[in-house]
């Protein structure tokens, strides 16, 4: 019984000494992966809405610069899932 109880408290100070051996909590997943998606979804609005005004300012019947800010804006969200996926 003695041995369980020493054992017990380990765990609990090398858990509390590194926090990285710790299993991730459901509720701050979902927070996290949350947050990514409403990142996504702004940069890339953002980035269809510049393409679309710069086209309309500009008069090119191609809509160039959407395309262009459309794949940059994929470009940048896709590196930045890889970045904040491979810390865990």
């Amino acid at each position: 019984m003695a041995v369980a109880t020493w054992t017990n408290r380990l765990r609990t100070i090398r858990n509390m000494e590194n926090p990285s051996s710790r299993k991730p909590n459901k509720r701050n997943l979902v927070l996290r992966y949350a947050g990514l998606a409403f990142q996504m979804m702004t940069t890339l609005g953002l980035g269809v809405f510049a393409g679309l005004k710069l086209d309309r300012w500009i008069g090119w019947r191609f809509p160039v610069f959407l395309i262009i800010f459309s794949l940059l804006a994929l470009a940048i969200l896709l590196w930045q899932i890889i970045k904040d996926t491979r810390r865990q």
